[in-house]
């Protein structure tokens, strides 16, 4: 099969597919057009396994491995939508590339995005899909996602896509002036969205709601 059938899917993950999922998003309150758009476009099904493509445009999680998932698209485009709304957006940096996703969505909607992953398998497998699928403007960093990316701060943006208990320090600090970081704060047991955008010395604080993600682990392997 070639590339463009293969990133138009058939039956279950087909454009008509795609196109549903959307329409759900849209119903559950994701606005921003762009966030749709992108979500269109962006073939889901290459980023999980051939075993599960056909529950790629399902509004849920799945595992990728290494005991890690590609989070829900309603996570994805509402994490998206608060994070970039009103916001001018060149530099995003991305603390868990994951399944490469999330990565992909940002890469389709800012000029740069600059990704940090633990895992070495996860990386490696990212950077494939994406580089396949088109996407040119990613820069990619295998390390403990706690530390950044400082020699490339500051970020317009930054998306912290597993849970840490509170929100990094070394994280904050890489942001731009009028900034905003996005992360899912807590343990196991209870996670709450949080955004913070930075104002001054200080940082303007918004809870998102409820969400359940994999917890921010230190190293890298």
């Amino acid at each position: 099969m070639d590339l463009d059938k293969k990133k138009e899917g058939l039956g279950m993950t087909s454009r008509r597919t795609r196109n549903r999922l959307v329409a759900r998003l849209r119903d559950r309150g994701i606005s921003d057009e762009r966030v749709l758009d992108a979500i269109s476009e962006i073939p889901r099904h290459l980023f999980v396994d051939e075993a599960l493509a056909h529950r790629a445009y399902e509004d849920t999680a799945l595992p990728i491995g290494f005991n890690q998932t590609i989070s829900q698209p309603y996570i994805v485009a509402k994490m998206t939508e608060s994070l970039l709304s009103g916001l001018s957006v060149n530099k995003v940096l991305e603390i868990g590339t994951g399944s490469g996703y999330q990565t992909a969505v940002l890469a389709n909607l800012v000029d740069e995005v600059f990704t940090v992953e633990r895992i070495s398998g996860l990386v490696s497998r990212a950077k494939m899909i994406l580089a396949e699928i088109g996407c040119r403007n990613i820069h990619y960093k295998h390390s403990d996602g706690g530390a950044g990316w400082d020699n490339e701060a500051p970020f317009d943006a930054i998306i912290v896509t597993a849970s840490p208990k509170f929100m990094p320090q070394s994280l904050l600090g890489q942001l731009s002036e009028g900034g905003r970081i996005i992360a899912p704060l807590g343990d196991m047991e209870e996670q709450e969205l949080i955004m913070c955008r930075k104002v001054g010395d200080g940082f303007e604080k918004t809870s998102i709601g409820s969400v359940k993600f994999v917890p921010l682990i230190a190293g890298k392997s």
